[in-house]
């Protein structure tokens, strides 16, 4: 028997398998993609709720693994070398490790292609037709962050463009005389900790940044410290919500992993048992013995 065909590992399976894996994920995502914005909806008491969705992804990043990882094992244990001079649970063995080695190489493929899809899509975006005129408007509204939410609720007015109450005379905005992107940079740093996990603001920095918004608002020393207490507190609350919602995916994503490694190797067991089990050449074999048979 042919040395190629009693070899180890079957790259030629390995490298079918993981790509049938590989655009069974593209194929399911697309599908999940669709599925999912039609649950979702901006308005209010329409669509799933938040913890439903995040549940329903989760489980769907399950099945979507646990389907393609299955598709992509089978192939390879039926495509693999027959190994009929090796002991049952030695193929066992290599049929298992053949579905992990599968499931691992048709991981970094999706990711691979997701990864340059998403960079030229973006690239794309960028690079779109935008007008000259607004150019620069397009490009400060796309710069704003998170942190410069909290900062435009620091140093909001009741009246935009207007004056503040107590400002000088002869001001017409709160902004006049004052270095404004200096101004929103040194509080985005102040803003900065209170971002992190367990993250606190100096109560000297509080106090300065109060005296900022107070002078920029018009509003009282109480009245700014209150609001400059209220978007810390707003500002740590959202950081935590992001940091759950960040951990959330993660481990979704690690039990999706995991069920696809599974799914794989067991795929490719079943495959690979279906392989050395010749059903169709039993039956061509007892059809012929037979037809013999009767003519003798």
């Amino acid at each position: 028997m042919d040395r190629d065909f009693n070899s180890t590992v079957s790259w030629g399976a390995i490298l079918a398998g993981s790509v049938t894996a590989a655009a069974v994920t593209l194929l399911i995502t697309a599908f999940a993609v669709g599925g999912g914005l039609a649950l979702v909806s901006p308005w209010q008491g329409e669509g799933l709720s938040a913890s439903a969705t995040g549940w329903a992804a989760g489980v769907a990043l399950i099945a979507m693994a646990v389907i393609a990882s299955t598709v992509g094992g089978y192939i390879t244990g039926r495509l693999r070398h027959g190994w009929d001079d090796v002991h049952s649970d030695e193929r066992y063995f290599r049929d298992t490790a053949h579905g992990l080695v599968t499931w691992a190489f048709a991981t970094v493929l999706t990711v691979t292609v997701l990864a340059g899809a998403g960079t030229h899509l973006l690239a794309a975006a960028s690079a779109g037709s935008i007008p000259a005129a607004g150019a620069g408007a397009a490009q400060a509204a796309s710069s704003g962050g998170l942190g410069d939410l909290y900062v435009d609720r620091l140093l909001r007015t009741e009246t935009p463009g207007a004056a503040a109450p107590n400002a000088p005379a002869g001001a017409s905005s709160p902004a006049q005389g004052t270095d404004q992107a200096a101004t929103r940079a040194e509080l985005l740093r102040i803003l900065g900790p209170s971002m992190t996990r367990n993250g606190t603001v100096a109560q000297n920095d509080r106090a300065y940044a109060a005296r900022v918004v107070a002078a920029r608002t018009g509003l009282s020393q109480a009245e700014a410290e209150k609001r400059v207490d209220e978007t810390v507190a707003q500002a740590k609350e959202a950081a935590d919500k992001a940091r759950r919602a960040a951990m959330k995916l993660a481990l979704w994503i690690a039990a999706s992993m995991l069920a696809g490694a599974l799914a794989s190797m067991f795929g490719a067991a079943e495959g690979g048992r279906l392989r050395n089990a010749r059903w169709y050449e039993t039956s061509a074999g007892a059809t012929t013995t037979t037809i013999q048979t009767g003519r003798l």
